[in-house]
C-alpha cells in the first residue's frame, strides 16, 4: 500500500480513537456513588439547618467532591448558611457558591 492511500486510514482511527476517549466517564462508579451520597447528605441539612424551602429552591451538584449550589435564597446569610452546611459535609472538598439572594 502507498503511503497516499494508508493515510485516510490513518486519520480516521485518529479520529475514532480521539472520540472513544471523549465517550469515557470522567468518575469512577465508586466515585459516582460518593457524589450521591453527598448531594443526599447536602440537601438534608440544608432543609433541617437553613429551611424547607431550600428543597425546591437550592441545586445541589456534586462531581469528584466539588459541590456548586445554585438557585436564589431569602438572604445573605441563607447563602452564607448554605455553604457552611455543604463544607461540614464529610467527602466535600470545595463549594463554589452560586447562590443568589432574592431582591
Amino acid at each position: 500500500m502507498k503511503v497516499r492511500e494508508r493515510l485516510p486510514i490513518v486519520v480516521l482511527a485518529a479520529v475514532f480513537a480521539l472520540a472513544s476517549a471523549a465517550c469515557r466517564p470522567s468518575q469512577t462508579l465508586e466515585r459516582q456513588t460518593d457524589d450521591a451520597a453527598i448531594e443526599a447528605k447536602i440537601k438534608a441539612k440544608l432543609a433541617t439547618d437553613v429551611g424547607a424551602t431550600t428543597i425546591t429552591s437550592v441545586e445541589v451538584n456534586v462531581t469528584n467532591g466539588v459541590v456548586t449550589l445554585a438557585g436564589q435564597v431569602e438572604s445573605e446569610s441563607d447563602r452564607a448558611q448554605a455553604a457552611a452546611v455543604a463544607r461540614s459535609v464529610d467527602g466535600v472538598v470545595k463549594v463554589n457558591n452560586e447562590l443568589q439572594v432574592k431582591k
